[in-house]
């Protein structure tokens, strides 16, 4: 079964349309858009995006360091939610980042899980989401991969560092997904932290 196509500011429901959803894995992929001019060697390196998981409470905040899940910080402090690592380049098929989710392991506390990516480096390197296509976020059942539901993240993002690509958040004792694909001026993942502390 194909999984459930969204457009910016659309929502999904999750566990209520999958029985038994336990476990599911948040996809991040995207290629270098690979036709910006450069003006130096420097200029060539890769397009590294960061994938970042935020888990917030029920007033959208971001109450403990550990509750920030990134290539530096791999696993929350309640062990709910874990990032796959990082990918250098974006070259090739599939999901380029992961962050795999236990909704049922969640903490009660914990209301929405932003997903957000950043360019690493991005402002010495001259580097913004203008230079990325093909950019998306999927939420795949991570018990057999089966897609759930996929967000193609298509606006014009140029001028921009970082993109909220969408959020996890509960509704009772059921979850659903967000379409959001917000632009942020952000430079690293810290200073779009900040915005919810």
């Amino acid at each position: 079964m194909a999984g459930i196509h969204l457009a910016k500011g659309q929502k999904a429901d999750l566990t209520g349309g999958t029985l038994g959803l336990m476990n599911i894995i948040v996809g991040l992929g995207w290629d270098p858009d690979g036709s910006e001019e450069v003006s130096g060697p420097e200029q060539r390196a890769e397009v590294d995006c960061d994938a970042s998981a935020l888990l917030l409470d029920a007033d959208g905040k971001l109450t403990k360091r550990t509750n920030l899940v990134w290539f530096h910080n791999k696993q929350s402090a309640c062990h709910s939610v874990v990032h796959s690592g990082d990918n250098l380049t974006g070259d090739g098929d599939g999901d380029d980042e992961q962050i795999r989710v236990n909704l049922i392991a969640v903490p009660s506390d914990v209301h929405r899980i932003l997903i957000v990516v950043n360019i690493y480096d991005a402002v010495n390197r001259r580097q913004d989401f203008g230079m990325i296509r093909s950019a998306y976020i999927r939420v795949k059942n991570a018990s057999g991969g089966a897609e759930l539901v996929k967000y193609n993240l298509s606006d014009n993002y140029s001028g921009f560092t970082a993109l909220i690509g969408g959020e996890l958040f509960r509704r009772g004792s059921e979850w659903g997904f967000a379409a959001i694909g917000e632009g942020s001026h952000a430079a690293h993942i810290s200073q779009l932290a900040e915005r919810y502390v």
